[in-house]
């Protein structure tokens, strides 16, 4: 008997990638992140609202990497305790907190405050949604979801920030938050609805020593290290490029529309296509070779984004998008296959770099935005890049 309910358990497993449960994991990645870099399409109106600097304003906007990167290290350490469905919801509800309070924000320091708040709640969804999707699912259709679950995150790029440009062309800059918090509390009864509750991987009574000893065992791994290194170069090369490019497409030569530039964020589009193909070509291929063609897709776009002409930019935008999303796909797949039973510790510290590598890449590229100009902010990305490349020569082929 306890054969056979093994086997409807498996059956039934196998099953959950469906259509219908698929797309609910990625709208649910949706919902979750929707908050992360939509706000990057406001930034021209934050920076009119608060009277300060873009390196200043984009540095309170991608603050919530900061937050994101300490609830990934502490859901690595303290994840196996938590019921993920229960945690999910909790983390999106309270979510809406912040993001609604972000419309009547009276200075920066609070903006930046409450985006750190944000990128807590949301790295605490997006962890233990991934742990949900390694233990709701079969090991042989869980790629699906993961690929579902970062189509999601890839779409919320694209629709996120069409949203957001399109509110405040309409309704103001106050109204956009004030929207994104009630897709937080929608994402927060999806989760309610459609996932199952799940027994805490681990007994309230063990104690996390284990989990550190686990991330310093990642840390002392020389090709778990480097996929670090390179999580770390994907998201600063990519919030550099999609923060500042803000900057110049409102500005002449091409001085775009708001509402121009929400339909502009379609150079997302083709990443939502290309993406949940990281898988099979790393099959395929090999990790090291599918990232450095990845990362040298996103390096061929960055000459682009210096033109004068609008379609020639996008085409480096689009580029540079299709590429960095490969590419963190690839990585993230790759610490989950070479991290052995220490893959929560790996996973947790390799979001730690990958967020932490954002907020580097908004502090340092926005300093030289602002002191150098575009070209020299663009050529801080093709260093991250190159960096990056190096990184990928050191991970093993097989």
């Amino acid at each position: 008997m306890a054969e056979i309910e093994h086997l409807m358990t498996q059956h039934a497993r196998s099953k959950a990638t469906g259509g219908k449960e698929t797309f609910v994991i990625g709208l649910i990645a949706f919902l979750t992140v929707v908050d992360l870099f939509a706000a990057q399409a406001l930034l021209p109106s934050l920076v009119e609202r608060y009277q300060v600097s873009p390196a200043a304003m984009s540095l309170a906007v991608n603050a919530c990497t900061l937050g994101m990167a300490a609830a990934g290290l502490a859901v690595a350490l303290f994840g196996q305790h938590l019921e993920p469905r229960r945690w999910i919801v909790a983390s999106l509800i309270v979510l809406a907190v912040p993001t609604a309070a972000l419309a009547v924000a009276p200075n920066l320091t609070e903006f930046a405050l409450l985006r750190v708040s944000q990128g807590l709640c949301m790295a605490t969804a997006f962890s233990l949604t991934l742990a949900y999707i390694g233990g709701h699912f079969a090991a042989n259709t869980a790629a699906k979801a993961v690929a579902a679950y970062i189509t999601g995150n890839v779409a919320s790029n694209l629709i996120g920030r069409l949203i957001a440009a399109t509110v405040v062309g309409s309704a103001g800059l106050s109204a956009a938050f004030f929207v994104f918090a009630g897709l937080n509390l929608l994402g927060a009864g999806l989760v309610f609805a459609s996932l199952h509750r799940m027994e805490p991987a681990a007994s309230a009574h063990e104690k996390p020593h284990g989990a550190f000893e686990a991330l310093i065992e990642t840390l002392k791994t020389p090709d778990l290290r480097a996929s670090f290194g390179i999580g770390f170069c994907i998201l600063f090369a990519f919030i550099g490029t999609f923060t500042f490019v803000n900057f110049v497409l409102v500005t002449p030569p091409l001085a775009v529309s708001m509402m121009q530039l929400g339909v502009i964020y379609f150079v997302f589009a083709p990443a939502i296509l290309t993406t949940p193909l990281a898988g099979a070509a790393a099959q395929r291929f090999g990790t090291r070779t599918a990232l450095l063609a990845a990362l040298g897709a996103a390096a061929l776009g960055l000459p682009a984004l210096l033109s004068s002409t609008l379609p020639v930019v996008l085409g480096g935008m689009i580029l540079v998008a299709a590429g960095t999303f490969f590419a963190q796909a690839l990585a993230t797949g790759y610490v989950g296959r070479h991290a052995g039973d220490k893959r929560a510790a790996a996973s947790g510290m390799y979001l730690a770099c990958y967020f932490l590598g954002g907020l580097a890449g908004t502090a340092i590229l926005g300093q030289i935005f602002d002191r150098f100009g575009w070209p020299a902010c663009v050529g801080g990305v093709a260093l991250a890049l190159v960096f990056a490349c190096g990184l990928a020569t050191r991970l093993r082929t097989a």
